[in-house]
């Protein structure tokens, strides 16, 4: 492998005079903003034309807009139907434990095809989930409860 020595040219090839290249950490002179000649002066622009209002319609930011407008066609009244918060029925209930003799209670937890429904469906807190689950599988064990849809069609 060679040096790299004044003589020697980029990547170590011979025959490069790097005088027309700056020294490293110098730059070339750049023109300032104000030398631009390009640039248009902002001064001859014209203005702009000042935008029309918008009528009755309240500006973006209003909250309000949706009740100066009145009942929304179709006859629903003003109903919202953000998703609101569940709440776990055995935290609601104070219920110690889940019995899984309780197959009134657990049916509601089970979807039509005989799958435990998950917690953003049924409100269920976690604690309570892990023991719905347990209680739920010792009722299929047991018999009270069906594994399948077809066991469902069957009751």
């Amino acid at each position: 492998m060679q040096r790299r020595d004044g003589n020697m040219g980029p990547g170590g090839a011979p025959g490069g005079d790097r005088a027309d290249r700056p020294e490293r950490g110098e730059r070339p002179e750049r023109p300032s903003m104000g030398d631009r000649s390009d640039r248009s002066d902002r001064s001859d622009r014209p203005e702009r034309p000042e935008r029309p209002p918008f009528g009755d319609r309240p500006p973006f930011g209003d909250r309000d807009r949706d009740r100066d407008r009145g009942p929304r066609p179709g006859g629903r009244g003003g109903r919202d139907f953000r998703s609101r918060r569940k709440v776990c029925a055995f935290c609601v209930d104070h219920v110690r434990e889940i019995d899984y003799k309780d197959v009134g209670r657990l049916r509601r937890y089970l979807s039509d095809r005989g799958k435990i429904e998950p917690r953003r469906k049924t409100g269920t807190c976690a604690k309570h989930q892990r023991r719905l689950s347990v209680a739920l599988k010792n009722a299929r064990y047991m018999a009270m409860m069906p594994y399948t849809a077809a066991h469902i069609r069957g009751l």
